[in-house]
């Protein structure tokens, strides 16, 4: 199978052409509860979440976004039926992280709170073989010396002993990204920032990084920025010709990077 390509198929078909334990990272965001317009496309979970066990390898990861739509005054549970499939076919839950979108729109109804998350799923074939937690700059109290202690749930505290505050933290599994900075001409694009980071955390250089909804090609872009191989598949011809194009541009960017960093 050829690698650092888009292919205009559908995922179960380009899946079923990979050997087992093939992929080391997934970063998809599906289309769900047809909250967009996918020109009338849908997908077979169930067959997906199969493949997608096979084709991981141990120890890999699938980092699944989605979120759900209120439809006659309920919210679907699509988010929550498909990370419990994932779990009947293999799959471990490793954390689920939230997306917090600070700028989302202010739209909607009236009768419940304004809608501004989506879950990030980290699904893990056993353990995971990469895990590089990001670590933020921390802007309150940063080389303070901090005392305290620890209470449990049955009231006792723990005494520990003093320690300095360092000057970065462990970033927290709640992520505040803004949404729209990528003008892509695609209905639901996620910030190239997102996927750069889920692929920081979760692979490592040279590793094989697949969406089988690549749309725009988001996740392929921030793949080759941090020096990953990637493979995309999308069924709709049109979002294949976009993601072509700003892969074309990012590698001419990443040429451009290289020859000033050689000079």
């Amino acid at each position: 199978m050829e690698i650092n390509k888009i292919y205009n198929e559908d995922n179960i078909e380009l899946m079923k052409r990979m050997p087992d334990d093939f992929v080391d990272l997934t970063v998809t965001s599906p289309p769900y509860d047809n909250l967009r317009d996918y020109h009338g496309y849908t997908f077979d979970f169930e067959n997906v979440s199969k493949e997608l066990f096979r084709v991981t390898k141990n120890g890999g990861v699938v980092v699944w976004i989605v979120g759900d739509a209120t439809i006659k005054g309920s919210e679907t549970g699509t988010s929550f039926r498909q990370v419990l499939g994932f779990m009947d076919v293999g799959f471990n839950l490793h954390d689920t992280m939230i997306w917090h979108k600070p700028n989302a729109f202010n739209f909607g109804s009236n009768l419940c709170y304004r809608q501004s998350f989506e879950y990030m799923f980290i699904l893990s074939k056993g353990k995971p073989k990469s895990i590089n937690i990001i670590k933020d700059v921390l802007t309150k109290s940063p080389n303070k010396i901090m005392r305290g202690g620890r209470k449990h749930a049955n009231g006792v505290r723990d005494v520990t002993k003093d320690f300095i505050n360092g000057k970065y933290k462990k970033r927290d599994n709640v992520w505040g990204i803004n949404v729209g900075k990528d003008k892509v001409e695609h209905p639901a694009t996620f910030p190239l920032k997102l996927a750069s980071d889920h692929i920081n955390s979760w692979s490592n250089k040279g590793d094989i990084v697949f969406d089988p909804f690549v749309g725009s090609g988001t996740t392929a872009v921030a793949a080759l920025d941090m020096g990953r191989k990637y493979i995309g598949a999308e069924i709709a011809k049109e979002y294949v010709e976009i993601a072509n194009e700003r892969i074309k541009n990012q590698e001419t960017q990443t040429d451009i990077f290289d020859f000033l960093e050689g000079e």
